[in-house]
């Protein structure tokens, strides 16, 4: 077949294709490409404040809850787990502030997690990119919903989402081998989409249930509004000048 996909032939399965290892690499330069693209165009349409001391403070708030709150989980087996919310604090920095912003502090958060755990999951430089610094920073595009109705939420789940499957992708080229005797073969295939977003969607659950309690909404719309307050005075300002 070709560079990018594997033709297999099995006796119990018949003929089915998957993509190479090349293949799979192709589709996360895509992905990173098309996030970038992304980025670039609705942040020029993002009419949002730059990295003011008021952005700074907050993004730097967010990110500390966020590691603190990373430590404080429920493990998989094989890397991955369920931590306080830790995902929720990241994905609001970019709903708050836009995609900019939100992808920075994001990118930050994944070299937080590289050196809190990435030492001990290391197989290669692209594997290590895939578990941390794109899965991570995938949770910034929440910034792509900054401001609309429903965004924080709508946000948070996207960006969890994306973050799964660069998790997914790297299982597939890296964690193959490690799948337990007791995973049905049959579901081989779905295995590691299944593995982690076992963790990611049972952290995503439990926090958009958490979120609907109203005083819980209603303490984050007051701090939203705490944040945001000068933003569109500075936005103002900047451009006058």
């Amino acid at each position: 077949m070709s560079f990018f996909i594997t033709h297999i032939q099995d006796p119990e399965w018949g003929d089915y294709y998957e993509l190479a290892k090349p293949g799979y690499i192709a589709l996360i330069v895509l992905i990173i490409l098309a996030i970038a693209v992304a980025a670039i165009i609705v942040g020029r349409k993002q009419k949002t404040e730059r990295f003011s001391s008021k952005t700074l403070a907050f993004a730097g708030i967010a990110l500390a809850l966020a590691f603190a709150t990373s430590f404080v989980k429920l493990e998989m087996p094989m890397g991955g787990s369920v931590t306080l919310f830790s995902m929720f604090f990241i994905t609001y920095i970019g709903y708050v502030y836009g995609i900019n912003v939100g992808l920075v502090t994001a990118f930050a958060y994944s070299l937080l997690q590289f050196i809190q755990s990435g030492g001990s999951y290391f197989l290669s430089p692209f594997q290590t990119c895939c578990d941390y610094f794109f899965a991570f920073t995938a949770l910034g595009l929440s910034g792509l919903w900054y401001k609309k109705k429903n965004g924080l939420i709508i946000g948070y789940i996207v960006a969890c989402v994306v973050r799964g499957l660069f998790h997914t992708i790297g299982g597939y080229m890296y964690w193959m081998d490690y799948m337990p005797d007791w995973f049905p073969k049959k579901l081989t295939n779905i295995y590691s989409i299944a593995y982690n977003y076992s963790y990611i969607l049972t952290e995503m659950a439990v926090t958009v249930g958490i979120y609907f309690i109203p005083p819980v909404r209603k303490a984050i719309a007051k701090v939203t509004e705490m944040a945001q307050s000068d933003t569109a005075i500075s936005f103002k300002k900047e451009k006058a000048k």
